[in-house]
């Protein structure tokens, strides 16, 4: 039985080691291969191990042996556990952490993103004519008639203060279909060719949750489609798998490189068969990071009898959680309060996690009622009934929240990437609780962070950063009242993150038993000045005790681009 080794000196205070930044981490035996059928044993010592463990926060060693951690403690406490074999990493005073979690992330969206036609204004896209020009010369390397997908423009930051049209489009690429995604992911322009292929005229009703912007004038559809993303995945041909595979191999590099050791995929759109892509990418060995997945409600059976169609299995992917949107695209509830009600009962009475996409405070009003209905009709414990975003929340709210056992998990990255465009757009009502993490907190509610990434970075120091210091891009300050401690931030991305998904017993903190999953900063983000927190490094990611990234010298890691589907 694994030992919680808790040496002396160290108690429910803990040792903080002095920091060495000018040194490089020594290893004194490198013997880590991704394939290892039986991982080796590694001692991580001279380390600030921060665990996430309320009776060891912090210990100077950690002993990890067959993919768990066996003994937290000092050095000293730990000398004993050497083996023959043993990869021993000194970690010259850097910070070791539990592997950071993404609570609500796109796999295959991220995937898809990073092999699409980049627009962005990352990728210095600045005016419509900026994307004419990038879609025009990828058109010149791709048979014509062949789908051209393109991601991540931004009308806020387009100059010309609009959204692209089926004209600007037609302009570029007349002879192939382009759909083009906007960085939220809920936006999508396609020129007259796609319209043309997926059945869209002035005849076509827009869908429902959806909506088809038209000329004014005319009343031809203008290209520009919102909240039509499930809608146009049934019409457009997916990826072929080869191009799909490459972008999960660029996605797997940008997690691993980036601390990220977990995910939970929240894709409504998810469904048996991406269940099975997912699996085949973790069989093949195309993704070290473990994935759970939500489905999305019209893809899940609840009866009793399907609840173990796909049970968590130990190479598999677990599936936890079913997805409902609810969206006010058409400026009212999407779906309706009623029909929601009968959503939310029919997958709590199941006895499976919901999760409610919830924005607006008015859906999120909507999505706590419906989860009290339900307990109301089932009573029952320990449920961890999710709202994803939770974007408006007054104090009262949070109460509710936290009476109710629904946990939030939130994107606090948004606040830093999108917050000049929420400063100059949203109305001072909508303001005044935006993204209320201290609210939150305050009120007991078990709050989880997630990047929503392809919509943002998944960089989770990032999302920390935000946390903390509430400041936008352009540096500026949203809700300084809002703010939490770096250590509760991490929490957030941590064990938090854990147990919105049901997994703290495997993971999340760094305790003897749980699964080894690590990652070596160069810096402790709750000893630096909040600014510092942003440019803090990966140094090295442990997933299952096995060293699957590691920083050399003046490497950067793999770009995530700010993209989405």
């Amino acid at each position: 039985m694994p030992i919680n080794l808790k040496t002396k000196g160290i108690g429910s205070r803990g040792i903080r080691v002095p920091v060495n930044f000018n040194s490089p981490i020594q290893t004194e035996r490198f013997v880590i291969t991704m394939q290892n059928a039986s991982p080796p044993s590694l001692l991580l010592k001279r380390a600030n191990v921060i665990t996430m463990d309320p009776s060891l926060p912090y210990a100077e060693a950690v002993f990890v042996k067959d993919g768990r951690v066996r003994l937290v403690g000092t050095g000293k406490g730990l000398h004993e556990a050497r083996s023959a074999g043993c990869r021993v990493i000194d970690c010259g005073g850097r910070t070791v952490l539990p592997g950071f979690i993404d609570a609500h992330f796109h796999l295959q969206a991220f995937a898809e993103s990073l092999v699409n036609v980049n627009v962005s204004p990352d990728n210095g896209v600045c005016f419509i004519a900026d994307i004419q020009t990038t879609l025009k010369k990828h058109s010149l390397s791709v048979p014509r008639g062949d789908w051209i997908r393109a991601g991540g423009y931004n009308e806020f930051y387009l100059n010309d203060n609009r959204h692209p049209n089926r004209w600007d489009l037609d302009q570029a690429v007349p002879d192939h279909p382009v759909k083009l995604i906007h960085r939220s992911g809920h936006a999508h322009v396609l020129n007259s060719l796609a319209l043309k292929m997926t059945g869209i005229s002035i005849k076509t009703p827009d869908p429902p949750g959806g909506l088809i912007e038209r000329d004014i004038q005319s009343g031809e559809p203008n290209g520009q489609l919102f909240g039509m993303g499930g809608w146009l995945s049934d019409k457009i041909p997916p990826l072929d798998d080869k191009l799909l595979d490459e972008g999960i191999d660029r996605a797997n590099q940008a997690l691993i490189s980036a601390g990220i050791s977990a995910i939970h995929d929240a894709s409504f759109r998810n469904d048996p068969k991406r269940c099975r892509r997912f699996q085949r990418w973790k069989a093949e060995g195309r993704l070290a990071s473990r994935v759970s997945m939500m489905m999305g409600l019209s893809h899940t059976k609840l009866e009793p009898e399907d609840r173990q169609a796909f049970p968590p299995t130990e190479n598999g992917i677990p599936v936890r959680g079913v997805k409902i949107m609810v969206d006010q695209t058409r400026g009212r509830l999407n779906p309706g309060r009623k029909e929601l009600n009968e959503m939310v009962l029919a997958v709590h009475k199941s006895g499976r996690q919901v999760a409610i996409h919830a924005i607006e405070q008015s859906s999120v009003e909507a999505a706590c009622a419906a989860v009290e209905l339900a307990l109301k009709r089932y009573p029952g414990k320990d449920h961890r009934h999710r709202i994803e975003h939770c974007s408006e929340c007054p104090p009262a709210l949070a109460r509710k929240l936290a009476e109710l056992g629904i946990v939030v998990v939130t994107q606090p990255a948004f606040l830093y990437f999108h917050g000049q465009r929420y400063l100059e757009t949203l109305t001072p009502h909508q303001l005044q609780h935006l993204y209320p993490t201290g609210t939150l907190f305050r009120n007991g509610v078990l709050t989880a962070a997630g990047s929503d990434c392809p919509i943002v970075s998944a960089n989770p120091l990032l999302g920390v950063y935000a946390a903390v210091s509430r400041r936008t891009q352009s540096d500026e300050t949203i809700l300084p009242q809002e703010r939490v401690s770096p250590l509760d931030a991490l929490k957030m991305h941590t064990i938090h993150a854990a147990q919105a998904c049901f997994r703290e017993a495997d993971f999340g903190s760094i305790e003897a038993g749980k699964k080894a999953d690590l990652v070596v900063l160069d810096d402790d983000p709750t000893r630096l000045p909040i600014e510092k927190i942003k440019d803090i490094r990966v140094d090295m990611t442990i997933i299952d005790g096995e060293v699957v990234w590691e920083r050399t010298p003046d490497q950067q890691p793999p770009a995530m681009r700010a993209t989405g589907d």
